[in-house]
């Protein structure tokens, strides 16, 4: 089977997404990716197809899943046709038999049905509502009670029907789609399989949700063979005891925002007595002691359960790898849906409440370092959810899912 994935977004929106691909070339089908440029030389290294879909998730403006509520929203709305456009061509290019979409590329539902091939969705946050957790997209890391939790999604779902279905029927006329009003747009998705690309263990499958909608398990990024540290990273992890790994992801920052960042970074660390493994990132973090290492992009499997603990923006794909490591994590929720993942690291108990990246602080920072790496509860709650981990398989899941899928399009040629 010829299958097309489309990862829209930033590094942490797109690598999950090789390793999936991975898997269902070993699965026996033929896998492209399409995404931004930038992710070519990751995508191809896993042996799959790249299509390049314009654009570039560096930009402002450019739509990701870690985007705050009013701007992905806006940036929604503009993109929807461009979205669907995109993702036309590239299916034409590879002449997929089916489509999995990412988040972002939902748009991609109307070009399923234009071409008339089956379509899933593979997530990395929830969207559906339920009563169990308010809208992921919220800057809330708390239940709001099931009342409360459930009036939150369907108020969210209304605004974004009122910005956002006009488009879709827009795009559905260009594809010689008839017009679908509210009601049908909102069966659409729901008849849509839905993979979440998100453990159980950390986040349980909702018992409102529709059959269509499953917790797949996590999804990880694929190593290329034969990977090895930078020697100065390597010499630095055998120099002492385990470090305090700490990383923004893929946000951009100012020069002088990234210099005051990597100052309480350092103070806190220093203060702290604990040395610092920093990622650069997109921001261009740069550690200025002995006892810090600057790093650039690095796997977190091979990476995090080397650190004393780790402290980060709360990204979905970057608290599933604290997670799996079994570490103690501290949460600086920045924007989009980061602030729901750092409350739920809290609620496991693998980690001390967030520190909202806007109230961050070198005491702050000092005070939820500190509880981390003293508090043996925390490592216990972490290495208890990193077992559960370790035993499931989501890329499996979703290779299941997809023989399923073909299975129903091949009886549905039949007939």
């Amino acid at each position: 089977m010829r299958v097309l994935i489309v990862a829209l977004g930033t590094m942490g929106d797109v690598a999950p997404y090789t390793g999936l691909a991975a898997r269902l070339g070993e699965g026996g089908h033929e896998v492209a990716v399409a995404a931004y440029a930038r992710f070519a030389g990751m995508v191809r290294a896993t042996g799959a197809e790249f299509r390049e879909v314009s654009g570039d998730p560096a930009a402002a403006g450019g739509w990701t899943q870690a985007e705050d509520g009013r701007q992905a929203i806006r940036s929604m709305r503009e993109s929807v046709l461009d979205r669907g456009r995109v993702i036309l061509d590239a299916a034409r290019s590879h002449r997929p038999d089916a489509l999995l979409l990412s988040l972002p590329a939902m748009p991609g539902l109307q070009v399923a049905e234009s071409l008339g091939i089956p379509c899933a969705g593979v997530f990395l946050d929830p969207l559906y509502p339920t009563a169990e957790y308010p809208p992921t997209y919220l800057p809330i890391s708390r239940s709001l009670g099931p009342w409360g939790n459930r009036t939150a999604h369907h108020l969210m779902n209304g605004v974004f029907s009122l910005l956002l279905d006009g488009a879709t029927n827009q795009l559905r006329a260009g594809l010689g789609l008839p017009t679908l009003s509210r009601r049908e747009i909102a069966r659409q998705i729901a008849r849509t399989p839905v993979l979440h690309g998100i453990s159980p263990a950390a986040l349980p499958r909702p018992a409102d949700w529709p059959e269509t909608m499953e917790m797949s398990g996590y999804l990880w990024p694929a190593v290329a063979p034969g990977w090895r540290p930078p020697a100065d990273l390597a010499d630095f992890l055998a120099a002492g005891p385990p470090p305090v790994f700490v990383g923004f992801g893929s946000r951009s920052m100012s020069g002088q925002e990234a210099e005051r960042i990597a100052g309480i970074v350092g103070e806190a660390l220093r203060r702290t007595g604990r040395r610092g493994v920093l990622q650069a990132g997109w921001a261009g973090l740069t550690g200025h002691s002995d006892d810090v290492v600057t790093i650039g992009e690095t796997p977190h499997e091979w990476l995090f359960p080397r650190m004393a603990a780790v402290v980060h923006h709360a990204g979905a794909g970057t608290t599933a790898a604290g997670l799996r490591a079994g570490v103690p994590t501290v949460t600086i929720p920045i924007l989009g849906s980061q602030p729901f993942w750092g409350g739920r690291v809290a609620a496991l108990g693998a980690g001390p409440a967030p520190v909202p990246y806007r109230k961050l602080s070198v005491d702050r920072l000092t005070a939820a370092i500190s509880a981390a790496v003293s508090r043996p509860g925390y490592r216990a709650a972490a290495e208890a959810v990193s077992g559960r981990i370790a035993a499931e398989d989501g890329a499996g899941r979703v290779l299941a899912a997809l023989d399923r899928l073909a299975g129903r399009a091949a009886a549905d040629d039949r007939t």
